[in-house]
């Protein structure tokens, strides 16, 4: 069977959907479901998820582990069918995915309807806040917009900015990191001055920059991800603009780097620590997992390949591989005791080192992270440099 992804054609095993792990089918399994955007506009956050599923472990307490993936197209709806089709068709035990807010967000009823644990690759934090029954069952691994959006405030003070003109992507995603900056800037009386948007699929944002522009703002931020948040820069660029500007996390990949160029130049940006793994002090406590996860992708794909969002996936297993061998005691693979006792051995997570941060999860915290979960970068020629 074959299953087109983009331009490469994945020939898929008769048992599964696309499977890693070589667990022969019917072999008794922990069954790990990953939805992540290969192809549409998320496709560069999500193919270095899908480039990381090789490096995971293939046994995680005693037991085999099989990775079953489905690509989302960058669309809800087929996240939403695709976590339906993980749940009731192929049992998995735990849902990974997916790298867009949206996504997650859609992916969390057909999750906690099913009683299975969902570990989110989305930023927002709307995927876990506020807490109710549904979202019980989800966690996450990026940090917060919030976390990061404090980064980037805290640099405006630095540098006494007084004034901050606004463009975000019109999503969930956007928005919400949008919203978390203006409630901080206003708590540190840095005065909004113009706010716009533009949707993923415009291909000029002309109208939007000559009015941030034309409010001569001493920065600029631009809340939005990936490839889609170059447009802004290079109409700011085009239009003489000299003040700061700052980007969210959701840029962290090497395609942002190649598509914006030296327009990027100078540009501030809140990012994961795995990104600048290499440039950590020595006593950094994330510095270990990092540099273990840059060794492992780098030396498949290349140097200077890793991204935080393939690095997300590897995370999300380090929590697995801890909560594992607990839920086992509760049930075994491919049962509601199972799923439930993984959820709360999850829940119970506590000091645990990743590549991202160090994550303690609560029954009222599941994004688990703290400043340690941060570092500020300058674009500079096509490098990401660590601000101290």
């Amino acid at each position: 069977m074959v299953r087109r992804l983009g331009s490469m054609v994945v020939h898929m095993v008769a048992c599964s959907s696309m499977l890693y792990g070589g667990v022969a089918c019917g072999e008794e399994a922990i069954k790990v479901g990953v939805v992540v955007s290969v192809t549409g506009p998320g496709a560069s956050l999500g193919i270095p998820m899908k480039n990381t599923i090789p490096l995971l472990p293939k046994e995680i307490g005693g037991k085999k582990v099989k990775y079953v993936f489905l690509d989302d197209a960058s669309d809800v709806t087929t996240a939403v069918k695709d976590a339906h089709k993980l749940i009731s068709e192929e049992k998995v035990d735990v849902l990974i995915g997916s790298c867009l807010t949206p996504n997650v967000l859609a992916m969390t009823d057909p999750a906690a309807e099913a009683e299975t644990p969902l570990i989110g690759l989305g930023a927002s934090v709307r995927i876990v806040d506020p807490m109710d029954a549904k979202k019980a069952w989800v966690f996450k691994v990026p940090p917060n917009d919030t976390l990061m959006a404090g980064a980037v405030v805290h640099d405006m003070v630095a540098h006494k900015v007084k004034t901050v003109g606004q463009i975000n992507i019109n999503d969930s995603y956007g928005q919400s990191w949008r919203d978390e900056a203006f409630k901080l800037m206003a708590k540190n009386n840095i005065k909004v001055v113009a706010n716009e948007s533009y949707a993923a699929e415009d291909n000029s944002v002309t109208a939007q920059i000559l009015k941030i522009v034309a409010a001569k703002p001493d920065a600029v931020l631009i809340s939005s991800r990936g490839t889609m948040a170059v447009l802004p820069v290079k109409a700011l660029k085009e239009r003489g603009y000299k003040g700061r500007i700052y980007q969210a996390h959701g840029v962290a990949n090497n395609d942002f780097l190649r598509v914006g160029g030296k327009d990027l130049n100078g540009e501030v940006v809140p990012v994961g620590p795995v990104l600048v793994g290499k440039q950590l002090p020595d006593n950094s406590p994330v510095k270990k997992q990092a540099m273990e996860y840059v060794k492992a992708y780098e030396g498949m794909y290349g140097p200077d390949s890793t991204t935080t969002f393939g690095a997300h996936v590897w995370d999300a297993v380090l929590i697995l591989q801890q909560a594992i061998p607990q839920a086992l005691k509760g049930g075994q693979p491919g049962t509601k005791a199972f799923r439930k006792a993984l959820r709360d051995s999850i829940e119970k997570t506590r000091n645990l080192p990743t590549s991202a941060g160090v994550f303690t999860f609560s029954k009222t915290d599941h994004a688990g992270l703290d400043d340690r979960a941060r570092v500020l970068v300058e674009i500079q020629n096509g490098k990401w440099k660590l601000l101290k």
